[in-house]
């Protein structure tokens, strides 16, 4: 009877605590097979992996070039899984209106800097950074986004 406590107090030390979050590459590989189907005209789909008070996680697929994009609020954390791509960053985005609350959208960039991407390839983008994904036709670009407030 003396075990029991001591058995019950190393589960409880033991269970994994709230809002810890784990995938497998399999289990990330499996999800990110359903993506090409949800995709709109737009040609990029997403898959919500969570949201953990100042930041979320998800999962992206794209086949098509982006809007001209700039968050006023977050940072943007990319770690590209694999395919082609290039993104523009900095520069202008000089029909620039807002889609939504802190969000800038606009058709394209002027001014910025052209980067390829390549599998293994992170991102930091910092709020009030235009940027915007470039997908030529035939390609595709996998990658994990991580959005962080930083009011």
């Amino acid at each position: 009877m003396r075990l029991i406590p001591v058995l019950l107090a190393t589960a409880a030390l033991a269970a994994i605590p709230a809002g810890y979050s784990h995938w497998t590459k399999e289990q990330m590989d499996e999800r990110a097979k359903g993506l090409p189907a949800k995709m709109g005209k737009v040609r990029v789909a997403t898959e919500a992996l969570g949201g953990w008070g100042n930041h979320s996680m998800s999962l992206v697929h794209r086949e098509g070039p982006g809007e001209a994009e700039l968050h006023e609020t977050q940072s943007d954390i990319m770690f590209i899984r694999g395919g082609e791509a290039s993104i523009i960053v900095g520069g202008t985005i000089p029909d620039a209106h807002h889609t939504s609350a802190h969000e800038v959208r606009g058709a394209s960039i002027q001014g910025g800097e052209k980067q390829v991407l390549h599998p293994g390839d992170a991102l930091h983008i910092p709020p009030h950074t235009p940027h915007q994904m470039i997908i030529e036709p035939g390609q595709k670009l996998d990658y994990y986004a991580v959005k962080v407030d930083v009011k």
